[in-house]
């Protein structure tokens, strides 16, 4: 079976350039040479990514080729949605398979997992937890979104205690915990121990959200790289650090249409010099 090889990684968390920071217009190798010469340690790829890689003409040996020639590692899976409907599609079902895949064959423990659909704490907990199964050794990363089924923490982790499931973890974003009115504090932390939360992915935010019925629109395309928006991201890590959160990948999820515009060389360069800045301030010892 074809794996990428286990190197111990330099840095403990990896700081790793999420799939959706360098966009879906460039090829595979382009991807990787952009976040090497920025500095970042790994890349987050979504099923979709991994899917153009293959379409490009690539096989799973080849990409392997290529993040070996770079020394890059995949470090980030995603994105299993809609895993709380009664009658899954194919395409979902296709996706998730997908996703075990990469994580089999990148070497990656966790997937990147989100639920727009509003069910209750007891449904959704059942589905997380037949999704864990169908899972295995894998860790289900639950992302609360304050625009989806699971908005915030509080319910996030109530989901996750209620499925009762060893590889169900949480994944806390900075911009989805701004923008559910979340104090940054230790505090909302309280009930949720330090393992289960698996990763996290850092980024920051304008002062004023977009209105409630569009938040989405400024997730998915109005990011700003940490440290260089209202400047909550140094607070967000050092609430991390003192949490004693070891996350298996510090993901830099920055989705922003004007670094893009600008190249994905830039996107990379932009959004690991700011992460580095703020490591440095809130969390210098995953920098060693």
């Amino acid at each position: 079976m074809i794996f990428q090889e286990d190197k111990t990684m330099s840095k403990r968390f990896p700081i790793t350039v999420s799939s959706w920071t360098l966009g879906d217009q460039c090829t595979f190798e382009e991807r990787v040479v952009a976040a090497k010469n920025a500095g970042y340690e790994g890349i987050g790829l979504r099923a979709e990514t991994y899917v153009d890689a293959l379409n490009e003409g690539l096989f799973d040996q080849d990409i392997l080729n290529i993040l070996e020639k770079y020394d890059m590692k995949v470090t980030e899976v995603e994105y299993i949605v809609q895993w709380a409907e009664e009658h899954r599609s194919y395409e979902q079902k296709y996706k998730e398979q997908m996703c075990f895949h990469m994580c089999e064959l990148f070497n990656v423990k966790q997937i990147n997992c989100g639920l727009m659909e509003n069910y209750s704490v007891e449904y959704t907990a059942q589905k997380l937890r037949e999704l864990c199964h169908r899972a295995g050794k894998y860790i289900i990363g639950v992302e609360p979104m304050p625009y989806s089924g699971i908005p915030d923490v509080k319910k996030g982790w109530a989901v996750i205690k209620a499925a009762d499931c060893e590889n169900a973890k949480l994944i806390l974003d900075t911009w989805h915990w701004v923008r559910a009115n979340q104090p940054v504090d230790i505090s909302v932390l309280a009930d949720v121990p330090a393992d289960k939360v698996v990763s996290i992915q850092i980024n920051d935010v304008w002062e004023r959200p977009y209105a409630t019925t569009i938040l989405r629109d400024e997730s998915m395309h109005d990011r700003l790289a940490p440290g260089t928006g209202i400047g909550c991201t140094a607070a967000f890590v050092k609430m991390i650090r003192e949490k004693g959160i070891e996350p298996n990948a510090i993901g830099v999820e920055v989705i922003s249409d004007a670094n893009l515009e600008k190249g994905i060389e830039y996107a990379a360069k932009h959004t690991y010099e700011n992460t580095k800045k703020v490591l440095e301030e809130a969390w210098p010892e995953v920098l060693n």
